[in-house]
């Protein structure tokens, strides 16, 4: 027994440095101007809310990938490690600003094809909660490559209410924990898109530049 365990912790050592040996990478930072954030800020008019992204592989069944959406003052994601970007919204180290609706569908479509779902979790918040989630993620630098779930798991944990979550480097294990919080609502998005969708989808125009446009004199 006492080898079976040994051999049993060798292996999973040796799976978990593994997985972070691919994943990792360097961090790109990344700093919009105040104007430019000030210019994109978007109000959503739902209540407080966090919303977990998970993106699982239908193959595998692993996790790939995890975002947090955030409802605050105004609506923004968190995406550490992710490679999703809308060319029109600016950015600041993993926050993306300006995140209206259409722009959220993109960010799960960008996600969301024949070899992967997408599972999104929503929980309602006091606005307090919010503004420190907000507060949490601006303060953080960018994330190296490969550790989404451990920079998201990592700022839930100082946030009243989600303390007890794990610090896991792994998307399934926060999307468990996460799922096991009160009144968390959970849906699953799937997709018929090829793994190469690129030529599918289509970013959706920025909120506020659709109104730059509206108000913009005549040619």
């Amino acid at each position: 027994m006492a080898r079976l365990l040994r051999a049993w912790r060798l292996a999973l050592l040796a799976t978990v440095a593994g997985l972070v040996a691919g994943c990792v990478g360097p961090a790109e930072p990344k700093w919009a101007s105040d104007a430019e954030v000030a210019r994109a800020a978007y109000a959503h008019d739902g209540p407080p809310r966090l919303t977990l992204f998970t993106v699982i592989n239908n193959r595998t069944g692993s996790g790939a990938h995890s975002g947090l959406l955030i409802n605050a003052d105004q609506r923004v994601l968190y995406d550490p490690a992710g490679t999703w970007y809308h060319p029109q919204l600016p950015e600041r180290n993993d926050v993306h600003f300006g995140m209206s609706p259409e722009i959220v569908d993109f960010y799960v479509d960008y996600h969301t094809r024949t070899s992967y779902r997408t599972v999104i979790q929503e929980i309602e918040v006091t606005p307090e909660v919010a503004r420190i989630a907000l507060q949490r993620a601006l303060e953080q630098g960018a994330a190296p490559k490969g550790q989404c779930a451990y920079a998201i798991s990592g700022i839930l944990r100082d946030v009243p209410g989600f303390g007890a979550l794990p610090r896991t480097w792994f998307p399934r294990q926060l999307s468990r924990a996460f799922g096991q919080l009160p009144e968390v609502r959970r849906k699953v998005v799937r997709d018929t898109d090829p793994d190469d969708n690129s030529g599918v989808i289509e970013a959706p125009p920025a909120l506020y530049l659709r109104g730059l446009r509206a108000h913009a004199p005549p040619a």
